[in-house]
């Protein structure tokens, strides 16, 4: 599942997948000006995964594309069909995307704390958790969750696993 870049066509695509009921306690909404501004901007890249049929399946946000010291952001990963298995295949090509496109040393994200399925995909390919941001995310209802920063480094992945 090899990703493709994103084009300004595909930012509806990745709004409605951002709404689907449930992906609202792990995913951060944007708006239609902010994935324009990302989009077209140097810090940024957009992955869209493709179904067997060719439609996009999922997407992928990568940030901090021109960090200095080669960390690459996974900003955001969401299926717009989640629990089929193509996340965890996604992410495989995402990874072999960002170590194979960029001159990333470490590639990491964080993930909400309450997100098991996630935190499972993420550890199943060799991203090691390194800490708890506590309390760093402020929800809807006023609570706040704790964010898992988890990383990958290049000398970490292998490409045979990728596929």
């Amino acid at each position: 599942m090899a990703p493709r870049l994103a084009t300004p066509a595909d930012i509806p695509f990745v709004m409605a997948v951002e709404r689907i009921p449930g992906h609202d306690a792990y995913i951060n909404l944007w708006t239609e000006e902010q994935h324009a501004a990302a989009l077209a901007g140097p810090d940024h890249a957009y992955l869209i995964a493709t179904g067997p049929d060719g439609e996009p399946a999922g997407f992928a946000i990568l940030s901090d594309l021109r960090d200095p010291h080669g960390n690459i952001c996974l900003k955001r990963i969401a299926m717009a069909a989640p629990g089929r298995g193509l996340g965890a295949a996604f992410l495989r090509a995402v990874t072999a995307w960002t170590f194979g496109n960029t001159a990333a040393h470490r590639f990491w994200l964080y993930v909400v704390a309450s997100n098991d399925r996630a935190r499972h995909v993420y550890r199943a390919q060799n991203f090691a958790e390194e800490g708890i941001l506590r309390e760093a995310r402020l929800e809807a209802d006023g609570t706040r969750t704790a964010l898992i920063l988890m990383s990958l480094l290049r000398r970490e992945w292998s490409p045979e696993t990728s596929r």
